[in-house]
């Protein structure tokens, strides 16, 4: 039994946005924690994520806010643009009004920096926390604690603890353990991404409205990062044959150019400015019906994978982070029962938007946009003012603080 005069002891496998998040807010309630990370760096390879209000609100209550704001770069808002003559739409700000509506700015990000202000955050509280190069190879339990076994320069070890949360991503070693082998199925779509500098680019190209070129079989998502000094792309289109899940997979320029064969001359331009294209496989997974047993439970991408049509992965692990702590330290000692109010907290939203970003990609997609004069009648119709708030306030609203736990 945890005793009284300490607050248990956590362990969490994997150090990316959602286990940094646990790992801190756990931390700063006074809980002991220690992070497991396979990667002997915390470090992703080029990527950016789109963090909305609900996101920063989570970073706000952890501290973080202001280091994050000044490596980040704040939208001013979001336009549509056709895959073909480049024709715009500009569909809702994101800077003022979004203040005004949510309490907080959209924001775009380099993965990275995001990664090093939560690393940062939970050093100043535990500075020893964060175990890298240490790969997770599964775990056990008992009644009474769990034990984590990870593999660290090719030398098994163990550390035992109270809880142990799989914050391990889609291939999560812990869902396995608890769950079996998934299936996903491949969606049909191939994601390209790239990061470029932004001097390589066009001066019509640059600055901080986030861009979603929509098309027939395709589209296009591309935003700065890093303080502006990046454009980060994005590129999803239908493609038969392709099913590695990986993001460090690399494809060629040429490959990526004959992917969006057709589209407007800035795409090629962006595709021609990247230093590596990365490619990976869109797999879509159902969200799971069970997230904990015992004293593991389970968190972020490992279980509820999501496409990155609504821009949503990196805001969900936050927010699941946030609420994990939260309702651990609502349960009080009974750590089981800490994960199930998690879980019950988490379950209903986080399926929702897995639903949600299939849809959208849908809408980014149709057929309907090969035709011009049919695109500006679908675009007047699906970014509608009305709809365009019926899919994202619900979203946007959502405070990590308030929700029952």
């Amino acid at each position: 039994m945890t005793s009284r005069l300490r607050k248990p002891h956590i362990l969490i496998a994997g150090g990316g946005i959602g286990g940094l998040t646990a790992a801190l807010a756990l931390l700063k309630r006074g809980y002991d924690v220690d992070v497991y990370e396979q990667a002997a760096e915390l470090r992703e390879v080029g990527a950016g994520v789109q963090l909305s209000p609900n996101g920063i609100r989570a970073l706000h209550e952890l501290g973080l806010h202001e280091p994050f704001r000044a490596l980040a770069c704040e939208a001013s808002g979001k336009q549509i643009r056709l895959w073909n003559s480049g024709q715009t739409w500009r569909i809702f700000d994101l800077g003022a009004e979004s203040v005004e509506r949510y309490g907080f700015p959209y924001y775009m990000v380099y993965r990275p920096d995001l990664l090093a202000v939560l690393a940062d955050g939970v050093r100043c509280e535990k500075p020893d926390a964060i175990h890298l190069d240490s790969r997770c190879t599964g775990f056990e339990q008992t009644v009474s604690s769990v034990t984590l076994k990870y593999d660290k320069a090719g030398t098994e070890n163990k550390v035992t603890g109270d809880a142990l949360i799989g914050a391990d991503g889609v291939h999560s070693r812990i869902r396995q353990a608890l769950f079996g082998h998934d299936h996903p199925e491949y969606t049909g779509m191939l994601s390209w991404r790239g990061v470029i500098p932004m001097e390589k680019l066009p001066h019509h190209m640059r600055g901080t409205i986030g861009t979603n070129w929509v098309g027939p079989g395709g589209h296009v998502v591309h935003y700065p990062v890093h303080r502006g000094e990046y454009m980060n792309f994005n590129g999803i289109i239908e493609r038969d044959g392709w099913q590695v899940e990986s993001w460090s997979a690399s494809g060629t320029h040429e490959e990526c150019h004959a992917c969006f064969e057709g589209w407007n001359a800035d795409i090629h331009c962006m595709i021609d400015s990247f230093t590596t294209p990365y490619k990976w496989a869109l797999m879509a997974r159902a969200p799971l019906d069970k997230w904990s047993v015992g004293r593991v439970s389970l968190l972020g991408d490992a279980c509820h994978s999501m496409l990155p049509m609504l821009a949503q992965g990196a805001a969900m692990a936050l927010e699941d982070g946030y609420i994990l702590a939260r309702a651990m330290e609502a349960a009080g000692a009974d750590i089981s029962q800490g994960l199930a109010r998690y879980e019950q907290a988490r379950k209903v939203r986080t399926s929702k938007v897995v639903q949600g970003s299939a849809e959208n990609g849908r809408r980014f997609q149709s057929r309907t946009l090969a035709d011009s004069a049919a695109a500006q009648e679908y675009v007047d119709r699906e970014w509608t003012p009305d709809k365009v708030r019926q899919r994202y306030e619900w979203l946007f609203t959502y405070d990590v603080t308030a929700v029952p736990v």
